[in-house]
């Protein structure tokens, strides 16, 4: 583990979930079913299938929500796998979520201003800094990366750059994958300075073997009988809500939404929440079985069935 890591920790999970950790939780070891890389998973109770990389390993969506009770984080209903490096060099991890909003139509695909998105952020979140003590302030600072839609995969990437008063960077980066009946979120967890390579080992080594079966795939859509979602590209860059909406909440509360998502930022002083699932629990992998692995959730409602947090559009999201 990195110099100083236990004390990012500690931090990490004070300043995300509110949690204090425990000389006895930190010795509790959760029972979870590693998947070794080099063979296909299926994702999301049919949904999907990942031809996992042989460095990599996978949890599946009851187990990513036991590893995260175990750092003391609500799992959520959304999140149907997770995925980690075998490398003890890499420090990263990958949440997927799956979101059942509708088909979202890409016709602004041509027409995302990313300059009035980020506009309406930063007004938002001064705004809603006004309420809150000047050392628990959050501020925009712009783009990592400008949301950008490719119409031939249907992937949304977007990546956003703030701080807090203490002038730490946060950054949201998000690649966002639209499906027949709503999308698929990859949320990537790494630090600033490692955040250019990981970004290739999510696109070349994840997103490129990561496949939505027949039937749940965009060009799927049956205007006929599928529900369409309330907004487009642009209200999934802020999370389900409008321009006017984003004004008046910001990123701040934005953030707060996110949060009670788990995981979804990076907070790259305090990083290394990989190495920490990595290196604190470990990898006790059980022995692989033949053929792609059903990923049952007996104790789970299905990602279609699970009560929904998302926040209506229109409606600003809870505050901090």
């Amino acid at each position: 583990m990195k110099t100083g890591s236990g004390l990012h920790l500690f931090l990490v999970l004070i300043m995300m979930f509110g949690v204090i950790p425990t000389a006895g939780a930190e010795e509790q070891q959760p029972q979870v079913n590693w998947i070794e890389g080099g063979r296909s998973v299926e994702i999301g109770d049919g949904l999907a299938t990942l031809d996992l990389a042989e460095d990599h390993v996978y949890l599946n969506k009851e187990d990513t929500a036991k590893l995260k009770e175990q750092a003391g984080a609500a799992p959520s209903p959304r999140e149907i796998g997770s995925i980690f490096p075998t490398n003890e060099n890499e420090d990263w991890m990958v949440i997927v979520e799956y979101e059942e909003v509708g088909y979202i139509k890409d016709e602004e695909k041509n027409d995302i201003d990313a300059d009035e998105i980020l506009n309406s952020y930063k007004e938002g979140t001064e705004e809603a800094n006004k309420a809150r003590k000047p050392e628990e302030q959050i501020h925009v600072v712009g783009w990592d990366v400008k949301p950008f839609y490719d119409e031939k995969t249907h992937k949304l990437e977007w990546s956003m750059l703030g701080e807090d008063a203490q002038k730490h960077p946060l950054i949201n980066y998000n690649v966002q994958l639209l499906t027949r009946k709503g999308y698929v979120s990859f949320v990537l967890i790494t630090d600033q300075a490692n955040l250019p390579q990981d970004k290739n080992i999510l696109h070349e080594k994840i997103l490129a073997n990561f496949k939505i079966k027949e039937g749940n795939r965009y060009e799927d859509f049956n205007e006929a009988t599928d529900n369409v979602a309330e907004y487009g590209l642009t209200g999934l860059v802020l999370g389900g809500l409008g321009l006017a909406v984003a004004k008046k909440t910001g990123f701040l509360l934005l953030l707060a939404g996110l949060l009670k998502k788990g995981w979804v930022l990076i907070l790259v002083l305090f990083g290394a929440i990989a190495a920490f699932f990595k290196k604190r629990f470990g990898r006790k992998t059980a022995a692989p079985e033949s053929g792609p692995v059903d990923q049952p959730s007996a104790e789970q409602p299905d990602a279609e069935e699970a009560p929904k947090e998302q926040t209506p559009p229109g409606q600003a999201p809870p505050a901090l």
